[in-house]
């Protein structure tokens, strides 16, 4: 390594510590830190899937390692129309949607959803922020989801569109969305939850389904999700860089 990439990462390890502390929505705005973002992600995503065991655990814990207090990132409750209407009657009326580049679309209720091959999993999980807590998760495997809509060869990434806005913009970029690629989709620990620590998930949390991508950084873990999309890329997405928050400076690959 030269010794002005030694100097680099210093001041960018320096940099990324000072700017977790301070959240989020600075972490996002800081150019700095994007940057520092946009060129680590080229390496950990090359890294990760060039040697690293696709099928590899993220590390799994004891009912009694699960946090007292376990902190609820981003939305808090949705103040979407389509959301509110939907608690007012008890979410009967909700319906997953699986679309985009598969053989057969799909529209499941929660039932079906909880009817689908499930995984338990005590995890923890990793804020950007600087903080990590962890919970028990039951959720639905989404690759047996994506079995029964039979992807289609051009198929590349899962799009999770949510039902939360979290910024009114012009171009309707502000709403909720993130994706991942197959290898991440198909990965064992990859669940669509409606459970938490063996009760039914909170709405903080991302009632009624939260996806939990145990090997990625907490804002991949779209709460609130009511779509999922097959895609054979994201450009014409949101802002185009495959998730709300690396629309606006964040790395795509969140892999840790």
């Amino acid at each position: 390594m030269s010794l002005n990439r030694r100097h680099w990462l210093t001041a960018a390890g320096a940099t990324v510590t000072s700017l977790w502390l301070a959240g989020c929505d600075k972490l996002a705005t800081n150019s700095t830190f994007t940057g520092v973002l946009r060129v680590a992600e080229k390496w950990t995503y090359r890294a990760q899937r060039l040697v690293a065991d696709r099928n590899a655990l993220a590390a799994e814990f004891t009912p009694a390692d699960i946090s007292k207090d376990f902190k609820a990132n981003g939305t808090l409750r949705p103040q979407d129309d389509e959301y509110t209407e939907l608690m007012a009657g008890g979410f009967a009326d909700y319906r997953l949607v699986v679309d985009g580049l598969v053989e057969r679309p799909l529209e499941l209720t929660l039932g079906q959803v909880r009817a689908l091959p499930s995984r338990t999993q005590i995890t923890r999980h990793d804020c950007v922020e600087g903080w990590s807590s962890i919970g028990k998760w039951k959720g639905a495997r989404l690759s047996a989801l994506l079995a029964q809509a039979k992807l289609k060869p051009e198929a590349k990434y899962i799009v999770f569109h949510c039902f939360d806005t979290l910024e009114q913009t012009l171009d309707g970029s502000g709403r909720y969305y993130e994706s991942i690629d197959l290898v991440d989709a198909m990965h064992p620990q990859t669940i669509l939850a409606y459970e938490m620590n063996d009760a039914t998930l909170p709405v903080r949390h991302g009632y009624p389904l939260r996806l939990r991508v145990e090997r990625q950084l907490g804002y991949k873990h779209a709460k609130y999700v009511m779509r999922i999309e097959a895609v054979s890329d994201f450009s014409q997405i949101g802002r185009g860089q495959g998730g709300f928050w690396p629309d606006r400076g964040y790395e795509w690959y969140a892999g840790i």
